[in-house]
C-alpha cells in the first residue's frame, strides 16, 4: 500500500512564480523491502533535515513533503508520480531505488516539466539512453562502482570473476559496467547467473559460482540480496576455499546487519562515510539522533545534499519548473558536507569524488557504525563515465 505524510510550515504569502503557492517535494522509495534499510524512511527523515535547515519556507511559501512505498514495481512508481503531480502539486521527485523504477519515473517527470533527484538508482542508463532534462543522477552509479571495487579488486590479484547478478535494470548495467573494467585491466569473466530481485535462497548460484572457479564472485545486487548471499557463502565456506567476494553495492547499513566477524575484509566504493570529517560527523549524529543510532547511508546524505541544492536553484530563479530548475542547478556548485565543487554536467550526472573503502575487522573497529577504513579518494573526473562516451541526445557530439 502507498504510505504518504505531509509536513508543512504555515505560508505567510505567496508569489506567482512558484505553482500553487507551495514547494512539494515527493520522497519515493521501497519502504517495506529489501530496500528499505539503505533508503526507506531514513531518507525521508533526511528530507525533513533538509527543509527544516532551509528554514521551511520559500520566499514565504510552505514547503512540503510527501513519502510513498513504490514497492520496487516501475507500474506503481509512475503512478504515483502521476498522481503526485496532477492531484497533489509535487514538483520535485527524490531518491527512487531500484533502477527500473527510476527510469520510469524519469519518463514521466520529464514528460510533466518536473524535477527528479535521483539518489538511490544505479544504472548509467539514466545519464546515457535515458537522460532527460529534468533528470540529475546525484549520489552514484554503476561506473563508478565498477572503477572503485572492479578495478581495485583486479590490481591486487582478482582477475577472474563470475556475476551473482540481479536480474533487473541496475543488475545488469553493475555486471555490464564492472565486466568491462575487468576485461580493459587484463581480468577475464568466466560466467554469470542471474537471480530473482528479493531472492533468499542464493545455494543454487553460489554453487555455479564456487564451480566457476573464479577468483572473484561478483555480487551485482544490493541491499539483502547482497547480505543474504555473503552470509550463505560464509555458511559454505566459500572464502574459506579461497574464492574473494565482491559486494559491488554495500551500505553501511549493510555492513551493520552482517556485522564486521562477516563483513570484514570487503572492499566497496561509496559516495560517502560518516566518520570523513566534522561536517560529515555532524550530519550524522543529528540523523542518528532521529533514528535510534542509526548513521546515514550515502543515499541518505545524497537526499539531504540534493534537496538543499534544489531549493538554492529555486529560491533563486524563483521558479520550481523541472526544466528551469534543473539548468539552474547545473550552473551551481555543490559544496556541502556530501561533496566539495561537485557539478552536474549537461547527461545529469553530478560529479562528485567516491571513496574506496576497506571494512575493518573487530579489533580495528571502535564500535557500533566504525566500519569503514578509507583507502583512497577516487576524483570525480575519474570515478564517473567521461562525457566523451556518452549516449545522451543533451550532450554535445564532441563530447564537451
Amino acid at each position: 500500500m502507498v504510505f504518504a505524510a505531509v509536513i508543512g510550515l504555515t505560508a505567510t504569502s505567496t508569489r506567482a512564480e512558484i505553482s500553487d503557492g507551495a514547494i512539494r517535494i515527493g520522497v519515493m522509495n521501497d519502504q517495506s523491502g529489501l530496500y528499505a534499510d539503505l533508503a526507506g524512511e531514513g531518507s525521508v527523515e533526511a528530507a525533513r533535515m533538509a527543509v527544516e535547515d532551509f528554514g521551511g519556507t520559500l520566499h514565504g511559501m510552505p514547503i512540503e513533503i510527501l513519502s510513498a512505498d513504490h514497492q520496487n514495481k516501475p507500474d506503481i512508481g509512475s503512478n504515483i508520480v502521476r498522481q503526485w503531480i496532477d492531484q497533489d502539486g509535487i514538483d520535485v521527485v527524490v531518491d527512487v531505488p531500484t533502477s527500473s523504477v527510476a527510469l520510469a519515473v524519469a519518463t514521466v517527470t520529464a514528460d510533466k516539466d518536473t524535477a527528479f533527484l535521483n539518489n538511490g538508482a544505479g544504472s548509467t542508463r539514466l545519464t546515457n539512453e535515458a537522460c532527460q532534462p529534468t533528470t540529475v543522477h546525484y549520489t552514484y552509479d554503476t561506473y563508478a562502482l565498477a572503477i572503485g571495487t572492479g578495478g581495485a579488486m583486479v590490481k591486487e590479484g582478482g582477475d577472474s570473476w563470475f556475476f551473482l547478478t540481479a536480474d533487473y535494470a541496475f543488475g545488469h548495467s553493475l555486471e555490464q559496467d564492472t565486466s568491462s573494467i575487468v576485461n580493459e585491466t587484463g581480468g577475464e569473466v568466466l560466467g554469470a547467473v542471474r537471480h530473482p530481485l528479493s531472492t533468499s535462497d542464493f545455494s543454487s548460484y553460489l554453487l555455479q559460482a564456487q564451480s566457476s572457479g573464479a577468483k572473484i564472485i561478483g555480487l551485482a545486487n544490493a541491499g539483502s540480496d547482497t547480505t543474504n548471499a555473503i552470509k550463505q557463502a560464509n555458511e559454505f565456506g566459500i572464502v574459506q576455499g579461497g574464492q574473494q567476494l565482491a559486494g559491488l553495492l554495500m551500505f553501511i547499513t549493510d555492513i551493520h546487519s552482517l556485522g564486521l566477524d562477516v563483513a570484514q575484509g570487503l572492499v566497496l566504493t561509496t559516495g560517502f562515510y560518516w566518520d570523513m570529517n566534522e561536517e560529515t560527523r555532524a550530519f550524522a549524529q543529528r540523523f542518528a539522533a532521529r533514528r535510534d543510532g542509526q548513521r546515514p547511508t550515502m543515499i541518505h546524505a545524497g537526499v539531504y545534499s540534493s534537496i538543499s541544492n534544489w531549493l538554492k536553484a529555486v529560491e533563486k530563479i524563483k521558479d520550481d519548473s523541472g526544466r528551469a530548475s534543473i539548468d539552474q542547478m547545473k550552473m551551481m556548485k555543490i559544496n556541502d558536507f556530501f561533496t566539495e565543487n561537485g557539478v552536474i554536467r549537461e547527461d545529469g550526472r553530478m560529479v562528485h569524488d567516491m571513496y574506496l573503502a576497506k571494512i575493518k575487522s573487530p579489533s580495528e573497529s571502535n564500535g557500533a557504525w566504525d566500519y569503514y577504513e578509507i583507502l583512497r579518494t577516487i576524483p570525480g573526473d575519474q570515478a564517473y563515465q567521461p562525457l566523451s562516451q556518452s549516449r545522451c541526445r543533451l550532450v554535445n557530439s564532441n563530447g564537451s
